[in-house]
C-alpha cells in the first residue's frame, strides 16, 4: 500500500461501492428539494444569483449547493436524482483524495489511507454523502480546509501555503452555509498552536490575507444578491438563522438532550476505538503533542457546539474530519492497545479496521439497493407527481400559484411556471395547481367566464401537505 497511485485506487474502488450504487433509486426527501428546485429555476431562468423556490426568492441558505446541482444537470443533460446527489458524493471523495495525497507526507502512507477510509465508512458521512444535503458539502469543505492546514503545519511549509489554500475551502464553505465551520477550523488550529507555543503563526501576514479571501469569496456573490431583492428582507433572513438558535426559539428539550449522544453516532464505527488510544505509545512527541492539540480541538467545540440551545447533531459533524485525522495517526503510530484481559496481540486492530470498512461496504453494495427495493411503493412524492401527470401532458403548461415548497415539480413532466396569486394567472391558462388556502378563490373566479377552473385532482405529497390541480374547461 506504499504507492500513492495504488492509495488513490483503493480509495476510489470503495468510494464507488459505497457511495454509488442505487444512489437516485429513493425519491428526493428532506430538504433535498430545496437543494434541488433552486438549481431547475437556474437553468430555466438565468439568474444565478438569487435562488428561488417557487415564486418566492430563498434567503435562508447560499447558493453554493444550488449551482453543484445546476452544473450537474447542465454538464451530464440529465435531471434525475442520481444527477442531483452526484455533487456530495463528490465532494466525499475530494476529501478522501486530500488524505492519501496532501496528507500523505504528514500521516505516512498507512496513516493517510486509514484516515480516509475512516472518513468514508462512518455513519455519519455514508448517510449525508448520499443525499444533496448541504452538511456532505459543508463538511468536506471545512475537511479540505483541515487536511491543509495541518499537512503544511506538519512539514513547517511556508506560512504562505499554511494558510492560504485553506481560506479558498473556507471562503466556499461560506457560501455553502455560513460560518460556523470557522468555528471547527479554528479550534483546531487554536488547540495545536497552543500546544506547539506558535501563537505568531496567527499574526503572520499570510493569516490576515487569507482572513481577506474568506471574507472575498462570498462577497462576490452576496454584493450582486443584495442588490436584486430587498437589502433588509435578507438581512433579517440571515440574522434570524443565527440568533434565532442562540436564542433558543421552539428550543424542545428531549431533542436538545440528544445532541451529544446524536453527534457521537455519526461517527460509528470508528468512535469505538478512541477509548483504546494511548497516546503515551507514540515514539516521537510531536506526535504525542499533535495527538493531544487534534484531541481538544475535537472535544470542545464538539460539545461546545451541541450544547447550544438551538443546535441540532448534525452541526458537529465538522468535527468527523479532524476526528479522521487523528485515529490514522494512531493506527499508524501502533498507539492502540487492547486491554490486557483481551490479548495481548495488537495486530488485531487490522482486523477491526477491515471489519469496520466492511460494515460500510456492506451499507453501500447491499444495504441501499435493498432499501431501494422496499421502499419502491412507498415514495409519496412520486405518486402525487404521476397522478399529476396522468391529467396533464407534457406539452401542456401547468402554473402553480404561490406554491411555497413542494418537492413534487421536480417529478412533474409539465413545464411548470409560477405565480403568486389566482388573479395573476393567465387567461390562456389551461391547468394549475394551487394550495387548499386559495381553492376556494379558484373555484369561484370568474376569469376565464363563460370557462370555469374544475378541480380535477388532488394530491399530497410525503409532509401531507395537500394541493389541488385545476382545469379550465366548459
Amino acid at each position: 500500500m506504499n504507492s500513492r497511485f495504488r492509495a488513490v485506487g483503493v480509495v476510489l474502488l470503495v468510494w464507488a461501492l459505497i457511495y454509488l450504487p442505487a444512489l437516485g433509486s429513493i425519491a428526493i426527501k428532506g430538504e433535498e428539494g430545496r437543494r434541488i428546485l433552486p438549481a431547475v429555476r437556474m437553468l430555466e431562468t438565468g439568474n444565478y444569483i438569487v435562488p428561488r423556490i417557487g415564486s418566492n426568492p430563498y434567503f435562508r441558505k447560499p447558493p453554493l449547493v444550488n449551482w453543484l446541482v445546476a452544473a450537474s444537470f447542465a454538464v451530464s443533460s440529465v435531471r434525475n436524482e442520481w444527477t442531483a446527489r452526484l455533487p456530495s458524493a463528490l465532494a466525499v471523495l475530494a476529501v478522501a483524495i486530500a488524505f492519501v495525497t496532501v496528507a500523505r507526507a504528514s500521516l505516512g502512507p498507512t496513516g493517510s489511507l486509514i484516515a480516509a477510509l475512516i472518513w468514508m465508512t462512518n455513519i455519519g458521512m455514508i448517510e449525508k454523502g448520499r443525499l444533496i444535503e448541504i452538511e456532505a458539502l459543508y463538511v468536506s469543505l471545512c475537511g479540505l480546509a483541515t487536511i491543509f492546514w495541518l499537512s503544511c503545519w506538519v512539514q513547517k511549509k511556508s506560512p504562505w501555503l499554511i494558510w492560504i489554500p485553506p481560506s479558498i475551502f473556507l471562503g466556499l464553505g461560506l457560501l455553502a452555509k455560513g460560518p460556523t465551520h470557522l468555528v471547527f477550523f479554528y479550534a483546531v488550529v487554536v488547540a495545536v498552536l497552543w500546544r506547539a507555543k506558535d501563537w505568531r503563526l496567527l499574526l503572520h501576514p499570510a493569516h490576515f490575507a487569507a482572513l481577506a479571501i474568506i471574507l472575498v469569496i462570498p462577497a462576490a456573490w452576496a454584493i450582486p444578491f443584495l442588490h436584486s431583492i430587498t437589502t433588509q428582507v435578507a438581512m433579517d433572513k440571515w440574522s434570524s438563522q443565527y440568533t434565532g438558535r442562540l436564542k433558543a426559539i421552539d428550543f424542545k428539550f428531549f431533542s436538545w438532550i440528544q445532541n451529544i449522544p446524536r453527534g457521537l453516532m455519526y461517527f460509528l464505527p470508528w468512535l469505538l476505538l478512541f477509548p483504546f488510544a494511548r497516546f503515551s505509545k507514540f515514539h516521537d512527541e510531536s506526535h504525542r503533542q499533535l495527538a493531544r492539540a487534534l484531541a481538544w480541538g475535537i472535544a470542545v467545540p464538539f460539545v461546545a457546539v451541541n450544547l447550544v440551545p438551538g443546535s441540532v447533531a448534525r452541526y458537529s459533524m465538522p468535527e468527523i474530519v479532524p476526528a479522521s485525522w487523528l485515529l490514522g495517526m494512531i493506527y499508524a503510530g501502533n498507539a492502540l492497545q487492547w486491554p490486557r484481559t483481551w490479548t495481548k496481540n495488537d495486530r488485531g486492530w487490522s482486523k477491526v479496521v477491515a471489519t469496520f470498512v466492511g460494515i460500510g461496504l456492506a451499507i453501500g453494495v447491499i444495504g441501499y439497493p435493498i432499501t431501494a427495493v422496499v421502499l419502491k411503493n412507498r415514495q409519496q412524492v412520486k405518486k402525487a407527481a404521476a397522478e399529476i401527470n396522468a391529467h396533464v401532458s407534457a406539452n401542456e403548461t401547468l402554473y402553480a400559484v404561490n406554491p411555497d415548497y413542494q418537492p413534487v415539480f421536480f417529478y412533474v413532466k409539465a413545464p411548470v411556471k409560477y405565480v403568486s396569486s389566482v388573479k395573476n394567472l393567465p387567461v390562456d391558462a389551461r391547468y394549475f395547481l394551487v394550495r387548499t388556502a386559495n381553492e376556494a378563490e379558484a373555484s369561484t373566479t370568474q376569469k376565464w367566464a363563460p370557462l370555469r377552473a374544475q378541480p380535477l385532482a388532488r394530491v399530497r405529497d410525503y409532509s401531507k401537505r395537500e394541493l389541488v390541480l385545476f382545469k379550465v374547461a366548459p
